[in-house]
């Protein structure tokens, strides 16, 4: 550090080290003088003065190099050098000449420096450095030749410092621009080795998802993922793919459209309930109703049935989704289906179970209550209240257990697709009159308020009975669930063309999280298990079945610890 001070750099030279050449030369030319003090000796004295110089603008430099603040008095060093120089030619004396070089390295200082002043710095030094030795010893003025020597010299010099001066300052030009692209390039490489090692990185990173990816790709066996692009053309196939549809990836990919693995029977279904929707492919209707919901950005999950390799066919639950690039514009679809035929076994098993059993119990079930009837209207038989209570107690769970096998063949036909109803133009006021009636006495037990706000003339084409069990199961839940104190309001109205009916508790509520599967056959809300509230979970999924098969629906709207409401709408007759 304390050298680079002293000497500077290349491109910044410091005083001392623009004047080691010059202390150099003259350390030469002692040794010149001391080889021959005959010839190139003539005043010893002003020898010795110029050497006293020398070593002054050395020193000079010497001090000034380590001080930056300083740098523009350093001019001083080279006009000391000239001085001295002028002194050594006079006390070389005849040889004088063989010195005059030595102006060029001051001169060369001076005008290198920037500025055009220093053209006439180094102008007067040189002359100064010619003529001295002519100040010193007049007598050499008598001489024509010396006299045209020192003009001719004082000229050239002159020149050539004005030609240094603009070389210098373009080369400086020139060396600041190298610099600055030096530097620039060398933060540009920087950046490069950055950048590239980012993209090293992410390369890197890229691989590694890519081989996770085709990991997960592949162990998904008991799924069939398939991709295609928005003509239907099949561009990926899975494993599970592989598995279901029995066909390799060599043979689907790019060669296959995916709704030749579909009975067209089910696509022109399809195409006939959206109105053969343009969609994608307008030539191929089929392929645009399999992915209109998805395409119009509405989640598409439903039942298909796949055709196989073989021919065979096997039903699917089947799930669209769009590919997006990345400018979130669509670029294909994929397609996650899950062979549900296990399933539907067991649930077809389970129905018939269920509807075996039922039919089984309704049996032996109307024998007893109708053996408890004939034993409680006995003339002959003589019963004590305690006697009659057990009859009641016996009556009373019997006639539930009947309701509740009816309810498990209700729900077994709706299941199996053999519910019927019976369509008649009705008086929905009268059906939800009678609802709200039977359901005061149990009202009243639980402390509940019920209010109904009915408008008159609301006419439906139905199934009375299958309606007011509905209206039923809405207006029993409603109670069941409202403490004591609370009310329960029952509206009854015409809205947006179509009949609406209203439930309204100020009930326990319904968790969210519970709400989606509050239509599940034996579900039961959380709500409902924490309160101890009786029920089995059949009555909702009736409900819905009648409402479905009347054309209408059926919402719910719920928070927890204020209530919940229940629309129900049905078409006008």
């Amino acid at each position: 550090m304390k050298l680079k001070k002293l000497f500077g750099t290349l491109d910044q030279p410091s005083p001392l080290l623009k004047q080691t050449p010059i202390s150099a030369m003259f350390l030469g030319a002692l040794l010149i003088m001391a080889f021959r003090p005959d010839y190139f000796m003539a005043h010893s004295s002003a020898v010795g003065v110029a050497y006293v110089l020398i070593a002054v603008a050395t020193l000079v430099a010497l001090a000034l190099s380590p001080l930056e603040s300083m740098a523009r008095f350093a001019i001083v060093v080279p006009a000391i050098d000239l001085v001295a120089i002028g002194v050594l030619r006079f006390g070389a004396g005849v040889g004088e000449t063989a010195f005059s070089a030595l102006i060029i390295l001051p001169m060369l200082w001076l005008a290198a420096e920037p500025g055009r002043r220093h053209i006439a710095y180094s102008a007067l030094g040189t002359t100064v450095a010619v003529l001295l030795p002519l100040a010193l010893d007049p007598s050499l003025m008598d001489q024509d030749v010396v006299l045209v020597r020192a003009g001719v010299s004082i000229l050239v010099f002159v020149l050539a410092g004005g030609a240094i001066n603009v070389l210098s300052q373009r080369s400086k030009l020139r060396l600041r621009t190298a610099l600055e692209d030096a530097r620039r390039y060398e933060a540009l490489l920087k950046e490069t080795q950055q950048k590239t090692a980012e993209l090293a990185e992410s390369e890197h990173r890229l691989h590694e998802a890519e081989r996770m990816f085709r990991g997960l790709w592949s162990a998904v066996t008991e799924q069939a993922v398939i991709g295609t692009d928005t003509t239907g053309l099949i561009d990926a196939w899975n494993p599970g793919a592989v598995k279901l549809i029995g066909l390799s990836r060599e043979q689907a990919e790019h060669i296959r459209y995916i709704h030749e693995f579909h009975l067209p029977e089910e696509l022109n279904d399809r195409s006939r309930d959206l109105n053969y929707p343009a969609g994608e492919t307008v030539l191929n209707p089929g392929f645009s109703a399999l992915v209109e919901e998805s395409r119009l950005g509405n989640a598409d999950v439903r039942e298909w049935t796949y055709v196989r390799a073989d021919g065979s066919t096997v039903p699917v639950q089947l799930a669209i989704t769009p590919r997006l690039d990345e400018h979130d514009n669509t670029v294909g679809y994929l397609f996650v289906a899950n062979d549900v035929t296990r399933a539907k076994e067991l649930s077809r098993l389970q129905d018939e179970f269920v509807g075996l059993i039922s039919h089984e119990l309704r049996t032996p079930l109307s024998s007893i209550l109708g053996y408890l009837e004939l034993l409680r209207d006995e003339e002959s038989a003589t019963l004590s209240e305690s006697q009659l209570h057990y009859l009641s107690v016996a009556e009373r769970n019997a006639n539930r257990l009947l309701r509740l096998v009816g309810d498990l063949l209700f729900t077994a036909q709706v299941d199996s697709g053999t519910f019927r109803i019976e369509q008649r133009t009705q008086e929905l006021g009268e059906i939800v009159a009678h609802s709200v009636e039977t359901s005061k006495p149990t009202a009243a037990a639980a402390g509940v308020t019920i209010s109904t706000e009915v408008d008159p003339g609301v006419m439906v084409n139905g199934d009375a009975l299958r309606i007011g069990q509905a209206c039923d199961n809405l207006i029993s839940n409603a109670i069941k669930f409202t403490p004591k104190g609370g009310t329960v309001t029952v509206r009854l109205c015409v809205r947006d063309g179509v009949a609406c009916i209203n439930v309204r508790d100020t009930g326990m509520g319904i968790a969210e999280a519970d709400i989606e599967r509050l239509f599940s056959r034996f579900f039961r809300a959380s709500s409902a298990m924490q309160n101890a509230v009786p029920g089995v979970g059949l009555g909702l999924v009736i409900t819905k079945a009648i409402v479905i098969a009347h054309g209408g629906t059926l919402n719910v709207e719920s928070e927890l610890g204020v209530g919940t409401n229940f629309t129900m709408t049905l078409p006008l007759a």
